[in-house]
C-alpha cells in the first residue's frame, strides 16, 4: 500500500483553516495531525499552500455518447481534475438519453474506462418512463433530473399529471431545470417577428425571462411541498427566485434546496456586449442586481450548492445567429480558481466556498466518504497556491471545444496538485499515466 505524507498543509473546511499534516494510505486519509512522520511514506512539503477537499460538481454535460465532437468524458474530466474537481455528476440529455437502465449502464461503462475523475450520472425523467425510474438503484445514481424547460429530444416534462406522479413515486433527489416553456415561446415569437433569426444577444435574458424562471421554480416547489418530494432546483439565475428558499434549518433537514452556477455569480447582462453568445446559457445570465441577490442568498444559506453546469459547444456553433447558437459553455477547469478570485475580491470566505462546493454536494446527495478532509474518507484533495497567477488563454484551455468564457481573465490562484482516491492524478500541468477513479456511492 503506497503512502503519501503531505506536510504543512493549510487545510480548509467550513469551520476553519488549520495547519496540519495529512497522511494518505492507499485510497484514504489515514491521519491528520501535527508533526506526523512515516518512514515508508513519500513526503511532499506543501508549506504555504492551501488544501481543499476535492470539489464535487453536481451538474455537468460531458456530451458522451452522441455529441463527442464537442466533448467527451475523458477530455472534460481531465480538465476537471486540472481545476480541482475530483467528482462529477453528469446529466442525462446525451444522445441517446439516459432514460433507461440500459443506457445508464452504458455511460457507467464509458466512465469506468475513460474518466479521470470520480463519476456518477443523473437518471433522466420523461413524460413516459416512470417504470424505468422506479427500477433505478438509488445507491448507484446521484438522483433524477427533470427538464421543466426546453431540452433536447423528448426530455421536456410538461404533462402535469406525469410530473405529480414522478414527484410522488421516488425518494431520489429530484433535480430540476426550471424555465416556463410557454412564457419563453411567447417571448421568442415576439422577438423573432421583430428581428428574424438574428436576435441581438442582449435580449436573451428578456426572452428567457425572470418571469419564466420564477413561474417554473415556484410551481415545482409547490408540487414538492404537496407531494413531500425531495427537490433540488438547479442553476438559479434571478434574485426573485432566491426568496422561495429557506435558511432556517440545516441542509440535512431541508426537503427543498437550491444551487447557483459560477457564470451567474460572475457575469451579468452587461457582459453580452463583449462576450456575445459565449455567455449564452439557459437559464440566461441576467442583471447585475440579480447577480447581487444570488450572492446574498448564497452567503445566507438560502442557496446551498455552487456548480458549473459545464456544457461545451464548438466555436462554430456559438458563431451561429441567436436562434441557432446553442446555450452553454465550458467551466470545470476554471470554477475553483474563479471562486477563489471572488474570495480575493472580498465576496466570500474560503470556508464558505468549501462548504458550497465540497461539503454540501456530499451532504445533499449523500455521497459516501467524500467532500471532506477527514480520517477514513477517500483522499480526494486539491492543493492550491494562492500566491501564483495565470491568465486564461486558448493555449492553456484543456476542453475539447478549445475555448473558455474566461479567456483573457487573470486568475490569482493555481491548482498545483490534485489527488484522486489517494493517487496524485495531476501535478503542475502534468497528468498521471494511470487513472485511479471510482463510481460514486451514496449512503441511502
Amino acid at each position: 500500500m503506497h503512502k503519501i505524507l503531505l506536510k504543512n498543509a493549510q487545510i480548509v473546511s467550513e469551520v476553519e483553516i488549520k495547519t496540519a499534516d495529512i497522511l494518505i494510505e492507499g485510497e484514504r486519509i489515514a491521519k491528520i495531525g501535527t508533526n506526523l512522520s512515516d518512514e515508508s511514506a513519500e513526503v511532499i512539503d506543501i508549506a504555504g499552500k492551501h488544501v481543499f477537499p476535492g470539489v464535487i460538481d453536481d451538474q455537468v454535460h460531458f456530451r458522451e455518447p452522441g455529441l463527442t465532437y464537442k466533448a467527451n468524458i475523458a477530455t472534460e474530466s481531465r480538465a476537471a481534475i486540472a481545476g480541482g474537481i475530483t467528482s462529477f455528476v453528469e446529466m442525462p440529455n446525451t444522445n441517446p438519453q439516459t432514460t433507461t437502465i440500459e443506457k445508464l449502464q452504458e455511460k457507467l461503462d464509458i466512465a469506468k474506462n475513460t474518466s479521470f475523475a470520480n463519476y456518477s450520472f443523473m437518471f433522466g425523467g420523461t413524460n413516459d418512463n416512470l417504470d424505468e425510474i422506479l427500477k433505478v438503484d438509488t445507491t448507484q445514481v446521484a438522483g433524477l433530473k427533470l427538464f421543466l424547460g426546453s431540452s433536447t429530444g423528448n426530455m421536456l416534462v410538461d404533462d402535469e399529471a406525469v410530473l405529480e406522479k414522478i414527484f410522488s413515486s421516488t425518494d431520489m433527489v429530484i433535480s430540476v431545470h426550471c424555465e416556463d416553456e410557454d412564457t419563453i415561446r411567447r417571448n421568442l415569437a415576439e422577438y423573432t417577428e421583430k428581428y428574424g433569426d438574428d436576435i441581438p444577444i442582449e435580449y436573451h435574458p428578456i426572452i428567457r425571462s425572470e418571469e419564466a424562471c420564477f413561474l417554473s421554480s415556484s410551481t415545482a416547489i409547490a408540487l414538492a411541498k404537496k407531494t413531500g418530494a425531495r427537490l433540488h432546483v438547479f442553476h438559479l439565475s434571478t434574485g426573485k427566485e432566491t426568496h422561495l428558499f429557506d435558511n432556517s434549518i440545516p441542509l440535512e433537514e431541508k426537503k427543498i434546496t437550491a444551487e447557483v452556477c459560477i457564470h451567474h455569480l460572475w457575469f451579468s447582462d452587461e457582459d453580452y456586449k463583449t462576450k456575445g453568445t459565449h455567455i449564452k446559457w439557459n437559464p440566461a445570465v441576467k442583471t447585475a442586481d440579480d447577480r447581487a441577490e444570488l450572492w446574498k442568498a448564497l452567503l445566507d444559506d438560502r442557496i446551498d450548492v455552487i456548480a458549473t453546469d459545464h456544457a461545451p459547444h464548438t466555436l462554430e456553433e456559438k458563431a451561429n445567429p441567436y436562434t441557432s447558437a446553442p446555450s452553454g459553455g465550458p467551466l470545470v477547469q476554471h470554477a475553483l480558481n474563479a471562486m477563489i478570485q471572488a474570495h480575493k475580491q472580498g465576496k466570500i470566505s474560503l470556508e464558505k466556498m468549501v462548504q458550497k462546493m465540497c461539503h454540501n454536494p456530499a451532504r445533499l446527495f449523500q455521497v459516501k466518504d467524500r467532500g471532506f478532509i477527514k480520517e477514513g474518507f477517500y483522499a480526494d484533495l486539491v492543493v492550491v497556491d494562492l500566491e501564483q497567477s495565470y491568465t486564461v488563454s486558448k493555449e492553456n484551455v484543456l476542453y475539447k471545444c478549445g475555448w473558455s468564457p474566461f479567456e483573457g481573465t487573470k486568475l490569482d490562484s493555481v491548482v498545483t496538485h490534485t489527488f484522486v482516491n489517494g493517487n496524485l492524478a495531476y501535478h503542475e500541468g502534468k497528468f498521471a499515466e494511470k487513472r485511479h477513479v471510482k463510481q460514486l456511492e451514496f449512503n441511502r
